[in-house]
C-alpha cells in the first residue's frame, strides 16, 4: 500500500502534467499552475450541467468558489436554488456563505465570487445548513475510468465535504459533480487516498461522464490524515472527535 506522501507525489505529477497541457493548448489562462484551472469553454459545460436531471432536481447546491466554476453558481441562483459556498480555507467559525436568490440584494454574477459573497452573504455552519442535494467541486484531473478526482492539492474540496458528511447534510444520495476542459479528462487510473471522494458527474463543453454510484455515502473527517496546520487553522475542526487519532507531535 502506498504512503500518503507517495500518493501525493505521484497526485502532483498529474497535476503539472495537466496545468502544462491546458497552457501549452491555450485551453486556460497562463500562471493555471497551483490553481483549480480556468478553462475555456467553462460556459458551456456550466450549460450542459444545467440540462441534466441531477441538476434540475437539486433544490440545495454546495459549490466550490474558483472562477471556473463562476457561470455553474450563477446559473444555480438564476434557477432559483439555494446555495452554499465556502469561507475561503474554511477560517471561519461559520464556514459556509448561504446565498439565497429570494433575498440577495447584489446581481449573481458579483454576489456568487469569493469577494462578492462576504459583502452581501451570511456565514451558516453545518448545524445551520440543510441537506445538499448537489456538490459541484472544481477539479484538476478526472479519470475515465471511474471518476476519481485529483484537485488543485489544498485539500479543501475533501475538507468541506467531510464537515458536511459529518453533519448528515451530504449522504450517499448527494450527486456530486465537476465541470472541466476536455484535456482534464485522462484515460488512466489516478492515485487517491482513503479521504478522496470521486465524482458522480464529469461534464466538459462537449460531453457527460456519468460513473457508476457510490456504494457508500461520503468519507467523515479521517483524522489521521489532517494536518497540524488544519486543526490550528479551520475553526470547524476543533471538534475533539476530528483530533482523535491525529498523531502524537
Amino acid at each position: 500500500m502506498s504512503s500518503l506522501a507517495e500518493i501525493d507525489h505521484a497526485k502532483q505529477a498529474v497535476r503539472q502534467h495537466v496545468w502544462d497541457l491546458l497552457e501549452r493548448e491555450n485551453a486556460a489562462p497562463a500562471g493555471v499552475h497551483g490553481h483549480i484551472p480556468d478553462f475555456v469553454g467553462k460556459d458551456a459545460a456550466a450549460d450542459r450541467l444545467a440540462a441534466l436531471d441531477a441538476w434540475k432536481a437539486a433544490r440545495v447546491i454546495k459549490c466550490n468558489p474558483d472562477r471556473a466554476q463562476l457561470p455553474v453558481r450563477v446559473r444555480a441562483l438564476q434557477d432559483g436554488k439555494l446555495l452554499y459556498l465556502a469561507v475561503p480555507r474554511l477560517a471561519a467559525p461559520k464556514p459556509f456563505y448561504l446565498l439565497d436568490p429570494a433575498t440577495l440584494d447584489a446581481p449573481f454574477d458579483i454576489a456568487a465570487t469569493s469577494a462578492g459573497a462576504p459583502e452581501v452573504a451570511p456565514t451558516v455552519g453545518p448545524d445551520e445548513m440543510q441537506p445538499i442535494d448537489l456538490i459541484v467541486c472544481g477539479s484538476v484531473a478526472i479519470s475515465r475510468r471511474d471518476g476519481v478526482r485529483i484537485g488543485k492539492g489544498a485539500g479543501y474540496a475533501d475538507l468541506e465535504a467531510a464537515l458536511l458528511a459529518d453533519a448528515g447534510l451530504a449522504t450517499a444520495d448527494t450527486v456530486i459533480a465537476t465541470t472541466i476542459h476536455q484535456g482534464q479528462l485522462l484515460d488512466e487510473a489516478l492515485p487517491h487516498a482513503g479521504h478522496d471522494f470521486p465524482v458522480d458527474l464529469a461534464v466538459t463543453p462537449h460531453e457527460v461522464l456519468s460513473f457508476p454510484p457510490r456504494r457508500k455515502a461520503l468519507s467523515g473527517i479521517v483524522a489521521p490524515h489532517l494536518r497540524p496546520d488544519q486543526l490550528d487553522q479551520i475553526p470547524a475542526l476543533s471538534n475533539p472527535a476530528h483530533r482523535a487519532g491525529m498523531p502524537s507531535t
